[in-house]
């Protein structure tokens, strides 16, 4: 794909199933080549479900981050039609006023199940 198409692509269709086989090998490269990163994360349905009903919401933006323990982790947030990540969006209230909403900005993703205990 090129930067063009991108630029024109419907963000809501990008990403794409690949077969298990697939999937393993580049989680494996990807383990080989960086030993020590952070094997996998965790991230709960509720906290996905909510990001993605925010209003223009067509994806999740994922980054990298360190925690107050200074573990990597990620923060995460919505991505609206244009490819802009949402921080805010527009609101209007029962007396018809617009007024502006702060958007979720998303953490606390669990690195190993050991982490489960310190929730």
């Amino acid at each position: 794909m090129t930067k063009t198409e991108l630029l024109t692509e419907d963000f809501a269709t990008l990403g794409e199933a690949i077969s298990h086989d697939l999937g393993a090998k580049m989680v494996k490269d990807f383990q080989d080549a960086n030993p020590e990163a952070t094997e996998w994360y965790y991230i709960g349905k509720n906290i996905i479900s909510q990001i993605l009903s925010q209003p223009d919401c067509v994806g999740i933006r994922f980054y990298n981050a360190l925690n107050k323990e200074g573990k990597t982790t990620l923060v995460y947030v919505g991505v609206d039609s244009k490819g802009k990540s949402i921080y805010e969006y527009t609101v209007v209230g029962a007396d018809g006023e617009l007024s502006k909403d702060k958007a979720i900005v998303a953490d606390r993703t669990i690195l190993n199940w050991s982490d489960l205990k310190n929730l």
